[in-house]
């Protein structure tokens, strides 16, 4: 075999493998993202380029896709406060503070076209959401998913990153 065709085998494989380009995207679809997600990290990117933790540096969420179109989603801070009072309805005005800055709940339905993810919020913790249609940009590869908005609800770009929860094996 000449070296040509050695070379065009081998590049060929390559490909066939995904090995040739491992870090590159693939077009994602609503099955890839179907299923639970926890969050791993949670960074507003500001204006001027910095950077903050949005729900703190050890962040706790959840994020369901459902194969029917609906997704749900709870993200918080570890360190909510809880209240005095032990009755979410007589709260301090600085543990409500705490606890409307430190979390995020939100659901709806969701469509996937490549790296774009369209979600419909029904509803929110944010009220300024409810009933809009939002735009999202994915990234799966492998067992984590990369999540950009650009128009995130604390201002600047919101970056997450989640991790496929494990299976949950009954008895």
């Amino acid at each position: 075999m000449n070296r040509r065709t050695a070379f065009a085998l081998s590049t060929m494989t390559l490909l066939c493998l995904g090995v040739a380009t491992p870090s590159a995207a693939v077009a994602q679809t609503a099955k890839d993202l179907v299923g639970a997600w926890t969050l791993v990290s949670s960074d507003t990117v500001n204006p001027d380029g910095s950077r903050v933790q949005t729900f703190g540096a050890n962040p706790r969420g959840i994020l369901i896709f459902t194969s029917d179109g609906r997704f749900i989603y709870l993200l918080s801070r570890a360190d909510l406060p809880k209240f005095a009072s032990n009755s979410r309805a007589t709260g301090t005005p600085e543990e409500n503070k705490s606890v409307v800055q430190g979390s995020i709940a939100t659901f709806g339905t969701y469509s996937v076209a490549g790296k774009d993810l369209a979600i419909k919020v029904e509803h929110s913790t944010f009220p300024n959401w409810i009933g809009t249609d939002q735009k999202r940009s994915i990234a799966i590869i492998g067992d984590d998913l990369k999540w950009t908005n650009p128009a995130g609800s604390a201002g600047g770009v919101a970056e997450l990153a989640f991790k496929r929860a494990a299976a949950r094996v009954t008895n």
